[in-house]
């Protein structure tokens, strides 16, 4: 337990002082004012990943993995899907607010492309760029799937992996990295069912691991769901997974 909490701390910590190393991105969509983050290696021709928030928008667990993803040789970038003015204040607001991106998804899609095209802009090479997410942002991730958007791959950490059933199952030729709490209320096995259903479907490279003992934010160390053995096996999950697709 002891150790846990230790562990915990310093992980809140080291991301706080990795973060200071992240550089603000002004970008629009239209009028819009949009605030991304990008590693202090952008300029450089290296691969990249695009970071897709929680649902509150930017966040340390956002931060600390684009510095821990500098480390391993890329160009991360945190997109700003809300906008400047239309960050959540709390969970009421957060739902509403990405209930709507959920809803609208094509809203959604543009604004994971417009963070692309920075990430582009900041050094990363085109043909080499992945999209990784949290919760709301693990939708994000699927939704670059199922929008053909250019990226050779994704990962949607915890995220809602429900989709309208009155869309059709397309084509999807982005390879996909799914890690699934086991205790995630959020996830129905009709949700479960059905992104395999489309997977297959679309005749996706994809790949769906559940971690154990294991609730929605179970990565996130401000969480009380955070579970620091299964956080630490996905995000070497992530890693390898980026390794294969990227370099």
């Amino acid at each position: 337990m002891i150790r846990t909490l230790l562990l915990s701390a310093f992980l809140m910590s080291s991301g706080t002082f990795f973060s200071q190393n992240l550089k603000p991105v002004t970008y629009k969509d239209g009028s819009q004012k949009l605030n991304g983050l990008v590693t202090s290696n952008a300029g450089k021709k290296l691969p990249g990943v695009l970071i897709l928030p929680a649902w509150k928008g930017i966040d340390d667990e956002a931060k600390t993995a684009a510095a821990d993803l500098e480390k391993q040789g890329y160009i991360a970038f945190v997109a700003d899907i809300y906008g400047e003015g239309n960050i959540p204040a709390d969970n009421e607001s957060a739902a509403k607010t990405s209930g709507y991106y959920k809803k609208n998804y094509e809203a959604y899609q543009k604004r994971i492309l417009l963070a692309l095209e920075e990430l582009k802009k900041n050094g990363a090479v085109p043909e080499k760029i992945a999209v990784i997410g949290y919760c709301f942002g693990g939708t994000g991730a699927l939704e670059s799937a199922r929008g053909s958007l250019p990226v050779v791959g994704v990962v949607s950490i915890h995220g809602s992996i429900g989709k309208d059933q009155s869309r059709k199952n397309g084509p999807i030729s982005t390879k996909i990295l799914v890690e699934n709490p086991a205790d995630d209320k959020s996830v129905t096995p009709e949700d479960y069912n059905n992104l395999i259903k489309e997977m297959n479907e679309g005749n996706a490279d994809w790949q769906i691991i559940t971690y154990a003992h294991s609730k929605h934010t179970f990565t996130d160390p401000k969480s009380p769901d955070y579970n620091p053995v299964m956080a630490k096996r996905a995000w070497n999950h992530t890693l390898m997974f980026l390794k294969e697709i990227l370099k």
